[in-house]
C-alpha cells in the first residue's frame, strides 16, 4: 500500500466542503486507525524484531542495552545506525542483520529509532500539547534572551507575520484573513478588501485542519515606506469553475499572488501580480501550498507553490504545470526573459525550481545573491536547499526520507521519468528526523549583533528555533535556541532588529518578542 493513499496530507478526496467525514479512500490495516498510521508501518517493524533485547520502549531489555537516553557506541546518525544494525556486534551477542532482514526493513527500524532518539511521537503533531511560553531568561552561545508576549489568542491556524515601519504587525490567519496588530498588541478587525479565508476544514487524525482557500504569506515591498506595497499569497478558490471541480463536486484553488496598499486600514490598489491557469486549481489541501514570499535586490519576486496537484506526485516534474515549484517574476508580475526556462516550448516561464513537495520558507540572502528554501519531505528528508535556477530538487523521484508506508521514494519509473542522481539537487542540511521544518530568516540585525548573517530555522512538529551558521555555501554549525515551545509557524526581524516569532496551537496562536536579556554591541 503506497503512503500517498496512507499519508492524511495527501487524502485529495477528504476536502473542506465535506459536511460529513467521508469514508477513507483505502483499506487500513486490521486494528489500526488513521491516527495511527504513522507508527504502524516503523514501530512493528522494530518491535517485531528489536523489542525482545532492547526493549517495548528502547529502554533496554536483559539481552540489549537501551537505545534512547544513552550514547550508542557505533554512532548514531542514520548511516550509522543502518551499519550497525546491518553488521550487528556478533562479540556482544547482536547478530548481523543482513542475512536475515531485507534492506528496506533495516532502513525503517533505522529511522524509528533516530525519531525515538529525538523524542518524536510520528502520530503527534504537537497543536493540542501543553503551551507554556517560558517566563525565565534562555541562555544560549552568543546571546540570552527572553521571551515577551506581543498578543495571545489569536486563531489557532496563524500563518505569516510582517512587522511595520511604525512598530504594527501585518498577520494573516489561514482560515480568516489579514488583519493588523498594534504595537500595544491589539488584533484589528479583518482588513476590508483583502482576500478572506475559508474556515470549513475538516480534520482526519493527528489533528491537522484541511481546506481550500486559505490566506497564506503576507510579505513588504524592500521600498514599502516609498511605494506602500503589501504583498499576499492565497489559495484563490471557486466551485464549479473547472473539470476537475464539476468532476468531484468540491471547491479547488491555487496559489494566487496580488499586491494593495493600504489606505485607512483598508485594503486598496488590489493588483494581480501572479495566478495559474483555472483548469490546474485543485482539491489538494493547501497545507502544502507553502506560498512563501520573498524579494532580492533587484525587483525581483520569487513565490513557493507546493506540491498542490491531483496527488502528491503528478506534474511536479512538468514545467508546463505550477505545483512543485518556486517561481521568479518581477514585483509588478512581469516574467523577466533571464528566467530559466525562458523560451522553452511548453514551460511555464516564471519556473525558477522544480521538483519541491512542501517549501515552508523562503529567503533571499542578500550578502551572497542566492535563494534558499526549506522544504517538508514525508518520513525524514526535511530540507534546507539552496535554489539554485534551473534546478531539479528531487520530488517525488529522490528524498533522503522514506514513504509514509516505509518504501523508497521513487515515482519516476511510475510516471515514466528517467533521471540520474546527479541532475538532483541535493540539501545543503538533510534534518531527518523530521522536525517538520517551517520558515526561517537570514537575521542582518543588530538587537542580536552575534548571530548576524546566521540562519534562524524554525519548526513545527518539533517546536523549536535553530540558529545555523554558514561558511560560504556550507552549513557548519547548529544550535537549539529554545526547543518544546509550540509549534513555530513565523519569524520575521522587526525594523529595529528585533525578533518576532509566530506559534500556532490550538488554544490560540500567539505572537511573541525575543528581548535580549545581554547587552548587545552595535556592529
Amino acid at each position: 500500500m503506497k503512503a500517498v493513499i496512507l499519508s492524511a496530507l495527501l487524502f485529495s478526496s477528504l476536502l473542506a466542503s465535506a459536511a460529513e467525514p467521508p469514508t477513507p479512500p483505502f483499506p487500513l490495516p486490521e486494528g489500526v486507525s488513521v491516527e495511527e498510521i504513522g507508527n504502524y508501518f516503523f514501530g512493528r517493524l522494530y518491535a517485531e524484531n528489536c523489542a525482545v533485547c532492547h526493549g517495548e520502549k528502547l529502554e533496554g531489555a536483559a539481552q540489549g542495552t537501551p537505545l534512547v537516553g544513552v550514547e550508542l557506541n557505533k554512532g548514531d546518525s542514520l548511516i550509522e545506525l543502518k551499519r550497525s544494525i546491518s553488521d550487528g556486534a556478533p562479540g556482544k551477542g547482536m547478530p548481523a542483520w543482513s542475512g536475515t532482514l531485507d534492506k528496506d526493513t533495516i532502513d525503517n527500524i533505522a529511522f524509528f529509532i533516530i525519531e525515538q532518539r529525538a523524542g518524536y511521537d510520528y502520530d503527534d503533531f504537537n497543536y493540542s500539547g501543553p503551551l507554556t511560553v517560558p517566563t525565565d531568561e534562555i541562555a544560549t552561545e552568543k546571546h540570552s534572551f527572553r521571551f515577551e508576549p506581543v498578543i495571545t489568542g489569536l486563531d489557532p491556524l496563524p500563518y505569516s507575520i510582517a512587522p511595520l515601519p511604525d512598530g504594527r504587525i501585518l498577520l494573516t490567519e489561514k482560515k480568516r484573513g489579514l488583519s493588523i496588530i498594534s504595537a500595544d498588541g491589539k488584533q484589528s478587525a479583518l482588513v476590508s478588501g483583502a482576500p478572506k479565508g475559508y474556515d470549513d476544514t475538516y480534520i482526519l487524525g493527528m489533528e491537522q485542519e484541511w481546506g481550500v482557500g486559505w490566506v497564506l504569506d503576507v510579505a513588504l515591498h524592500p521600498d514599502f515606506e516609498k511605494n506602500g506595497w503589501i504583498y499576499l499569497s492565497y489559495g484563490d478558490r471557486c466551485e464549479n469553475c473547472n473539470k476537475l471541480s464539476r468532476a468531484e463536486s468540491q471547491p479547488v484553488s491555487m496559489v494566487r499572488v496580488i499586491r494593495g496598499r493600504l489606505k485607512d486600514d483598508r485594503w486598496v490598489d488590489e493588483e494581480m501580480i501572479w495566478q495559474a491557469d483555472i483548469e490546474h486549481y485543485s482539491t489538494m489541501t493547501d497545507i502544502v501550498a507553502g506560498a512563501r514570499i520573498c524579494f532580492d535586490e533587484t525587483d525581483h519576486l520569487f513565490f513557493s507553490v507546493g506540491m498542490k496537484g491531483v496527488n502528491n506526485h503528478v506534474g511536479v516534474q512538468d514545467l508546463d504545470l505550477p505545483w512543485g515549484k518556486t517561481h521568479r517574476v518581477f514585483d509588478d508580475g512581469r516574467v523577466p526573459t533571464d528566467n530559466p526556462y525562458s523560451g522553452v516550448d511548453g514551460a511555464l516561464q516564471s519556473i525558477w525550481t522544480r521538483g519541491h513537495r512542501s517549501p515552508q520558507g523562503l529567503e533571499y540572502r542578500a550578502s551572497s545573491g542566492q535563494l534558499w528554501g526549506t522544504e517538508m519531505g514525508p518520513r525524514g528528508g526535511d530540507e534546507v536547499n539552496l535554489l539554485k535556477a534551473g534546478g531539479n530538487y528531487g520530488w517525488p523521484l529522490y528524498s533522503l526520507g522514506r514513504d509514509y508506508d516505509g518504501t523508497p521514494v521513487n515515482y519516476g519509473k511510475e510516471l515514466g521519468i528517467e533521471f540520474e542522481l546527479k541532475d538532483i539537487e541535493q540539501p545543503v542540511v538533510d534534518l531527518t528526523p523530521s522536525p517538520a521544518v517551517s520558515s526561517f530568516i537570514f537575521y542582518d540585525g543588530d538587537t542580536f549583533p552575534a548571530w548576524q548573517g546566521n540562519m534562524l530555522v524554525g519548526a513545527l512538529k518539533d517546536r523549536s528555533l535553530t540558529r545555523m551558521v554558514l561558511a560560504g555555501d556550507t552549513v557548519i554549525q547548529r544550535e537549539t535556541l529554545f526547543q518544546g515551545v509550540a509549534r513555530m509557524r513565523d519569524i520575521e526581524t522587526g525594523p529595529d532588529g528585533e525578533l518576532y516569532v509566530l506559534f500556532e496551537h490550538n488554544s490560540g496562536g500567539q505572537i511573541v518578542r525575543l528581548v535580549p536579556t545581554d547587552a548587545p554591541t552595535v556592529r
